[in-house]
């Protein structure tokens, strides 16, 4: 059985310098970062952190929503799950707190990747011996002398340099619709109700939170505002992938990802149901490594491997094994309920695999794996 932590539980989010005690590890400059609207509910130092840290392993694509502006108040419902290439149906249901004249008033399906990303610059305690080497330097001019202070510890650490991790978001896809026709022109306390259906992205990618990297998808009704702030109702779209799209070929899989029985040097590692899998199942592996070393332990790893502006390998599974079953056993697996989809997209991969470990005295582990894939 997995953990209690599960995929994210799994990573180390560090500290944001939103956290008491962690601005004087910054750079000299603000750190900080951003995401396109309707996910800009957030900004600042809480999405940004030292090195080492994930700011975004704390937040979920809900965190980020800003789901209404001022002027209205109300919501859009959805009517039901969401995969690639179906359907979106719902009913925007607002109201407007004061009166709204736009240019225009419409509805769009608008998707985002948020990733962490790496920056590098001047630390504050080098910034503060610049000041102070400029200050010697100063004073020693006037004075026509040395001053005796600064010098060599001082230009030392004005030459030091940090890197920080911020937390910044990028549209990916935006559809904008005629219909439902919304108002353009709203009295205050004025009511707007209305349904619609609109295409799901036909390709993805699915929505997904990967520890480093987010991609999610809101539905958005927006009046245009002249020479004004545009007001806005939003809502997240969870968009689940579409296990015909995998079997398709459309997007990319490691080899044997999507069969039943991979061969991996003399091991035969096998997985019931057959995949794609659900994050959450139960999954059963099936081992028949004949020739598997002996050592001093056995284990059964599953291991997420994010490639992305930040990347990172991710167990969130860890079972022991008995070394002398492994020529022929079946472990029962529940998946963790947070595993990320398995995706192949610009700016992301996520991938993956069933590992069985040997751990030998005084050589290297002995492994054998397979890949599969998760929705």
């Amino acid at each position: 059985m997995d953990g209690p932590s599960g995929f994210l539980g799994s990573i180390d989010p560090g500290q944001t310098f939103d956290d008491p005690g962690s601005t004087s590890r910054g750079p000299s400059v603000t750190p900080g970062g951003s995401a396109p609207t309707p996910f800009d509910a957030l900004d600042g130092r809480r999405l940004a952190g030292p090195q080492g840290s994930h700011p975004l392993v704390r937040l979920t694509a809900a965190d980020l929503l800003r789901a209404s502006t001022d002027g209205l108040e109300g919501s859009i419902e959805l009517a039901g799950p969401v995969r690639v290439g179906e359907g979106i149906s719902g009913t925007i249901r607002v109201r407007a707190t004061r009166a709204i004249k736009a240019r225009s008033a419409g509805l769009r399906l608008v998707g985002v990747r948020i990733a962490e990303e790496t920056r590098s610059g001047k630390s504050r305690e080098a910034e503060a011996a610049d000041a102070l080497d400029a200050a010697n330097t100063a004073l020693r001019l006037a004075t026509g002398g040395s001053t005796g202070t600064g010098g060599t510890a001082s230009r030392s650490a004005a030459s030091q340099t940090i890197s920080w991790v911020e937390v910044h978001g990028s549209v990916i896809e935006e559809l904008t619709f005629t219909q439902p026709v919304l108002p353009v022109i709203l009295a205050p306390g004025e009511l707007v109700e209305a349904a619609f259906t609109i295409p799901a992205p036909r390709l993805g990618p699915a929505s997904a939170h990967a520890g480093t990297a987010i991609v999610a998808w809101a539905v958005e009704a927006r009046w245009d505002i002249a020479m004004g702030s545009d007001e806005r109702v939003a809502a997240l779209v969870p968009v689940g992938q579409h296990p015909d799209l995998l079997r398709s070929g459309a997007v990319t899989l490691p080899s044997g990802a999507l069969f039943d029985l991979v061969d991996d040097e003399g091991a035969r590692l096998s997985v019931d149901p057959l995949p794609p899998l659900a994050a959450g199942s139960q999954v059963t592996l099936g081992i028949a490594w004949p020739d598997a070393p002996g050592g001093r332990s056995a284990r059964i790893e599953l291991t997420t491997d994010v490639k992305s502006s930040v990347g990172l390998s991710v167990t969130s599974l860890s079972l022991p094994a008995e070394g002398e079953a492994l020529a022929g056993t079946q472990v029962a697996i529940q998946l963790p309920a947070d595993l990320p989809p398995t995706l192949a997209t610009d700016g992301l991969t996520v991938g993956h695999r069933l590992r069985v470990i040997v751990d030998r005295p005084m050589r290297p582990d002995v492994t054998r794996e397979r890949p599969i894939v998760v929705i």
